[in-house]
């Protein structure tokens, strides 16, 4: 069954998930080079484990202790989105000039690595400004894959040897790359397109790309749409794409076969930001009513077998991940009424506490001890 906007909220949403023109009220620049000189902010000095947030707000990234709040900011390039750590200690941010190496334990940006990219304007602030999106390292570390955004157009995925820090290739995506992953046996690249309705399973050895829709409630609006797909997360029992709309409905995507199941949901909210556990649990980030249809922001914690436990957030959110039975949930959110923190879940008991955390924190991961 097919749930649709009403005619008049699709009118009303013609740019889709965020107003245009979005921007902080101080908007700090930072104009890094490819391979540059280091970049630092004044930081205390480093903690052996904690969490990176990416200040899409501003022009840092911001180290987090989980009990303790902000410990220290690297300047990185504008308004930074997604953002992976990987077992080396080396951060990979997705910025509006480029993708930002980042060393968490010295605290040094060592690079930034421009885009290939033609037609991504100035470097600004917001929802649609061009540059990368969603971001992911290769499992062998060897390549990292970002999601560039082209604003008015179709995306591409660009990807960079971890080595040289060179782009080395590109490939054509669906608009707005909101999100990158990679199959577990490094194979395909999977970029979800917001704008349109998609996912592009890219091969890793020669770049050839093939479309699949993801839609279960249509096109219908198109741009100004809520019902699009935003982000997904991997599932490690058998490399099939999960993919929330709404609170009501998860997509179970086979990217080889362009198959899809569809299982049903229960937190009836806008959702966004995903991530699976090793053992299969899937977090799901919900931002909200759309329209005053459903209910308020939450967390849904999905066992493997499909129960849902529902935990209800304080003002929207936008990415989540997890450590152990923790989970920390960035509260820069896409559209108004962000806020500049983290929600810390408890995901036995549902207990939630507020951290502060940054500038409008998007993309977050847990750094390696």
């Amino acid at each position: 069954m097919e749930h649709l906007l009403p005619a008049a909220l699709a009118v009303a949403l013609l740019t889709g998930c965020a107003a245009r023109g979005d921007s902080p009220a101080t908007a700090p620049t930072h104009a890094g080079t490819t391979a540059s000189a280091p970049a630092r902010a004044g930081t205390s000095a480093p903690v052996a484990a904690g969490l990176l947030v990416a200040d899409f707000g501003a022009d840092t990234v911001t180290f987090v202790d989980p009990e303790e709040g902000p410990a220290g900011s690297v300047r990185v390039g504008t308004a930074p989105y997604g953002l992976v750590v990987g077992a080396d200690g080396r951060a990979w941010v997705a910025t509006a000039e480029g993708v930002a190496v980042v060393d968490t334990r010295t605290r040094e940006r060592l690079a930034l690595v421009r885009y290939a990219t033609p037609g991504l304007g100035a470097p600004s602030y917001g929802e649609y400004r061009g540059g990368g999106m969603g971001i992911a390292l290769a499992p062998d570390g060897e390549h990292v894959y970002v999601g560039v955004n082209v604003p008015g157009g179709n995306g591409t995925l660009e990807v960079i040897d971890t080595r040289t820090l060179k782009v080395t290739g590109t490939a054509d995506t669906g608009r707005r790359p909101f999100d990158v992953d990679v199959s577990p046996d490094g194979r395909h690249v999977h970029v979800t397109g917001h704008d349109s309705f998609d996912v592009t399973v890219v091969d890793t050895a020669t770049l050839d790309t093939r479309r699949v829709e993801v839609a279960p409630y249509g096109t219908e609006g198109g741009l100004g749409s809520w019902l699009k797909p935003h982000y997904a997360a991997v599932r490690p029992s058998d490399g099939r794409l999960l993919l929330p709309f709404e609170g009501e409905k998860l997509v179970v995507l086979d990217p080889v076969s362009g198959r899809a199941a569809v299982e049903r949901m229960t937190a009836a909210t806008h959702q966004h930001g995903v991530t699976v556990t090793a053992d299969g649990t899937l977090l799901v980030v919900g931002t909200g009513a759309v329209g005053g249809d459903g209910r308020g922001p939450s967390l849904t914690v999905r066992s493997p077998d499909g129960r849902e436990k529902v935990i209800p957030l304080d003002g929207p959110h936008e990415d989540v991940v997890a450590d152990g039975r923790t989970a920390y949930v960035t509260g820069g959110f896409t559209r108004d009424g962000y806020s500049n923190g983290l929600t810390v879940v408890d995901l036995d008991s549902g207990d939630t506490r507020r951290l502060a955390a940054g500038k409008r924190p998007l993309g977050i991961a847990v750094l390696p001890g």
